[in-house]
Parts: C-alpha cells; sequence; structure tokens
C-alpha cells in the first residue's frame, strides 16, 4: 500500500489563476465596450448632422393661454411620422426624459427638465393617437400618447407616456378635436 500513498503525495495540483492572461482578458474587454460605446456616440452625432435641415423648434410664446389640459410623465422621443424607428435627435428631439404637457388654444408646451423645452402651434398638429411603440420604446397597445406634428418640411411623431394612462384618451380627444376646429376655421376664411 506504501506505493500508492507517496503517488498522491507527488501530485501537485494546477496553478489555481494566470494572472498575466486575466488581466490582458479584462482590459481587452473594457476597450472592446469603449470602442462600442464610442461608435454609438459616433452614429449619434452623425444621424444629428444628416437631420441638420430641420429647423429650430418653435419656443412657447409669452402669453400661451390657459391651459386646457395638462400632464406629467415621460417624454419617448420623437420620429419622421409613420416611421416609428426613425429616431430624430437634431434640436434634443432624441433625448428621453421626464415631461410636462400644456395644451392651450396655441399649442402644446413641453417641459422637459435637463433636455430641450419646445412648442408645437397648434397650427402644426396633425394627429393625436395611441400607439404601443415608437424609437426603442415597446408598451402595450394604447400605451404610448403619440402627437404628429408638422416642423418644417417635415411631419413628426412625438410619444408621450402619462403618469396615469388613464389620461391618453382624453389628450386624443382634445387634440383631435383642436385640429378639426382650427382645419374648419382655415377653410371658412
Amino acid at each position: 500500500m506504501t506505493p500508492v500513498l507517496l503517488l498522491a503525495a507527488e501530485k501537485e495540483s494546477a496553478q489555481v489563476t494566470d494572472w498575466a492572461a486575466r488581466i490582458g482578458w479584462v482590459v481587452g474587454l473594457a476597450l472592446f465596450v469603449a470602442l462600442v460605446y464610442w461608435l454609438m456616440r459616433e452614429g449619434w452625432k452623425w444621424r444629428g448632422t444628416l437631420q441638420g435641415d430641420l429647423p429650430e423648434l418653435p419656443v412657447t410664446p409669452d402669453d400661451p393661454g390657459p391651459a386646457k389640459l395638462s400632464m406629467s410623465g415621460r417624454y419617448h422621443g420623437s420620429t419622421t411620422a409613420g416611421q416609428w424607428l426613425d429616431r430624430i435627435v437634431a434640436h434634443g428631439l432624441g433625448t428621453r426624459s421626464r415631461a410636462e404637457l400644456t395644451l392651450t388654444d396655441t399649442g402644446l408646451d413641453v417641459v422637459r427638465p435637463g433636455a430641450s423645452d419646445f412648442f408645437v402651434p397648434a397650427a402644426a398638429l396633425r394627429e393625436a393617437r395611441l400607439d404601443k411603440g415608437i424609437a426603442g420604446k415597446v408598451l402595450t397597445e394604447g400605451g404610448l400618447l403619440v402627437v404628429t406634428w408638422e416642423h418644417g418640411d417635415r411631419l413628426i411623431d412625438s410619444g408621450f407616456r402619462s403618469d396615469h394612462a388613464a389620461e391618453h384618451n382624453e389628450w386624443v380627444e382634445a387634440i383631435n378635436s383642436m385640429i378639426e376646429t382650427n382645419t374648419r376655421e382655415g377653410v371658412e376664411r
């Protein structure tokens, strides 16, 4: 029995960690992640450059009038109308943020803490509807308020989600009613 014990005593365990290889893999992975992040950032900037023909966003008038509706929630981004994956990033429209929406007779005021505020004049509003997705954000059916508006020569869809989703229907009715009224008044003139 002694030869068996001697064989067991002679075996050595393998080296547990090869620190040089491990550090090399970690540094390589970190460089790869940094490269991917840099490429994404450059793509975002390039998209903004391609959309440079988009005019500056309108600002809220000094006296927008009394609020018809107001809502707090999230702004999920803007896309080219009808193309829910073609995100618009120019002038900060691609930045997701909290949002306070106010609908008045003069238009839709979008106040975004930490991002650029913008105003959609009533004459530029084209449609409001409930939808389920916009540029990388997919929700349940009817979980997103999408407002279509004209800016320059482009139709834009902007997506909002209220903190109280039950408000969405009221917003769709109010905006579409306002558009219909403005259209009728424009035809009568």
